[in-house]
């Protein structure tokens, strides 16, 4: 499945970017707080606050995103495709138990799945099926999101900043499981600040700036010869550069 984004605008936060996510890909975007790349992904999955609305066009294999009615959105979250946010307690329902969330999704699409403590232990959480969201760590809950994102088996996966409230040991685990569980064919979409995660987990990579896309190009082309000023600056102040 391809995800093709072109001339996207959202007032003058992301300002007229085009990009192309082919099957299998994956991808990062990077950039400070404030550079746009989160509401990028808002965007595709139609998700942006009331106040705000984009122009331009997104399409998930030819099908346009903008302006589909809420009705086809939800037809296609959770289910073509599906999203990681940074924080999982805004993704959870605190008053519903971790498994019944868990395989939402199916009942959504009306689809026969795989049981809740299947799916849970397969990202490392077995036996919590029937724990409430607070009653687990910050790294459980967003063991939990992941299991839910990855429940159908989306075509697409959007990762905004998943690891950044976690320690370094359980950041390594998150990652090393969105590495395992996504599908070959499933496309990755991965949006962070922190350039040794996008070595770690991406083969291409959008550099925002201002909301505007300023560099491009394989992750091995951009963190070892970057040639925006701006690249070259969160190069130099990253892990990685004392690495090259």
């Amino acid at each position: 499945m391809t995800l093709t984004v072109e001339n996207l605008q959202v007032a003058d936060l992301v300002r007229g970017i085009s990009f192309e996510l082919g099957a299998g890909e994956r991808v990062g975007l990077i950039g400070e707080s404030g550079s746009g790349k989160s509401l990028t992904a808002l965007s595709v999955l139609g998700l942006l606050p009331e106040e705000l609305s984009a122009t331009g066009s997104v399409r998930l294999d030819g099908r346009e995103l903008l302006g589909a009615s809420e009705k086809e959105l939800s037809r296609l979250r959770g289910n073509e495709m599906a999203m990681v946010f940074q924080e999982p307690m805004t993704a959870l329902n605190p008053a519903m138990r971790v498994g019944r969330q868990v395989t939402e999704p199916f009942r959504v699409h009306g689809r026969r799945g795989r049981p809740a403590e299947e799916l849970l232990a397969a990202v490392g959480l077995p036996g919590v099926a029937r724990a409430y969201p607070h009653q687990l760590s910050g790294g459980q809950r967003q063991r939990v999101v992941l299991a839910i994102a990855l429940a159908n088996d989306p075509a697409l996966l959007i990762c905004d900043e998943p690891t950044t409230a976690l320690d370094v040991t359980v950041q390594a685990q998150i990652l090393s499981l969105i590495r395992e569980r996504l599908s070959a064919e499933s496309s990755l979409l991965f949006i962070t600040h922190d350039l040794a995660v996008v070595a770690q987990m991406c083969d291409r990579v959008l550099v925002m700036l201002d909301g505007s896309i300023v560099e491009h190009g394989s992750t091995r082309e951009v963190l070892t010869a970057p040639k925006h000023a701006y690249t070259q600056r969160l190069l130099a102040a990253s892990d990685l550069e004392g690495a090259r």
